[in-house]
């Protein structure tokens, strides 16, 4: 039986219709986004953030050729700082980074990559408002060390799960309830997190991870709950991550919070933000430009 690649879909839009990728390079596909627009209805104020952090961008698809045409492939790590004027749109990134396909940079690979990386730092650094760290690795130059945080217990496997009615799909803080019980200490992780992209509406897959001190805590069936009311909204992961960190800042007052999701990657790209009171709480290895980290089992 033939495959129809006109098949329409429900909304009827054509499948199997081309997408229309760059052939030459062309930073004018950057799109920037304040990032004040996403942090307005949370109450962040840009002149006092209640958090230091930094976003992680893995881009596995980069590629561009040398003056000969010998194709040169790369893994691009991107990190910049929470506090930038402007993050950048992930599908403009996707597109910038596929126009350097067919550019010719360099007389060796060595030389192309480094060229290239030039270029990316000059263009984003235009698009974000900040100079950002960037390494492209090649597969005889990349080592790979432990994920930082995969000492977290994870908790979507608990029993009490399946005993809970789930009803909120939508962003709901009042789930947030003190619990008792709780020690001083909340730490795990969880693949619970499902939002959808704020531009495309195709659904985002990501994995939460949480540190928390204080006297009075969520308990683990309060922050279940409220992680998968995030599963029917629109928002950039960046704005995922700031609002969970918002509401058990404000909610609780803990001495000290670190919140990162660990985002499947699409389109080739995978981001991470990471939000936290003090940057003791960093994962190290993630912030580093230079050092890649295992992958998650939906990466």
């Amino acid at each position: 039986m033939e495959f129809n690649m006109e098949k329409q879909s429900p909304e009827g839009k054509w499948l199997g219709q081309e997408t229309n990728y760059p052939t030459s390079y062309n930073p004018n596909f950057l799109l920037a986004i304040p990032r004040s627009l996403n942090r307005e209805h949370l109450g962040i104020q840009e002149a006092e953030l209640p958090f230091v952090g930094f976003d992680v961008w893995h881009a596995y698809e980069f590629g561009c050729i040398t003056e000969k045409g010998l194709p040169v492939n790369a893994l691009l790590k991107l990190v910049y700082p929470a506090n930038s004027p402007n993050l950048v749109e992930s599908k403009s990134l996707k597109l910038y980074l596929n126009s350097f396909n067919m550019h010719r940079l360099g007389k060796t690979v060595k030389e192309a990559l480094a060229a290239a990386q030039e270029l990316i730092v000059n263009d984003l650094t235009k698009c974000l408002g900040v100079k950002p760290d960037l390494h492209l690795f090649t597969e005889n130059t990349a080592s790979t060390l432990a994920f930082d945080l995969a000492d977290y217990p994870r908790i979507d496997f608990e029993p009490f799960l399946e005993e809970m009615e789930f009803v909120d799909f939508a962003e709901n803080p009042e789930l947030l309830k003190i619990d008792e019980h709780q020690e001083s200490v909340l730490q795990f992780q969880s693949s619970l997190l499902r939002s959808n992209c704020k531009i495309t509406a195709q659904p985002d897959w990501g994995t939460i991870y949480i540190r928390m001190e204080g006297k009075q805590l969520p308990g683990l069936k309060a922050m279940a709950a409220y992680l998968v009311s995030f599963r029917d909204e629109k928002h950039f992961h960046e704005e995922i991550v700031e609002a969970i960190y918002s509401r058990l800042w404000t909610g609780f007052s803990p001495t000290s919070l670190m919140v990162c999701a660990v985002y499947t990657r699409r389109g080739g790209i995978d981001i991470t933000p990471v939000r936290a009171s003090h940057s003791t709480l960093f994962p190290l290895s993630l912030k580093n430009p230079e050092k890649l980290t295992d992958k998650l089992f939906r990466q």
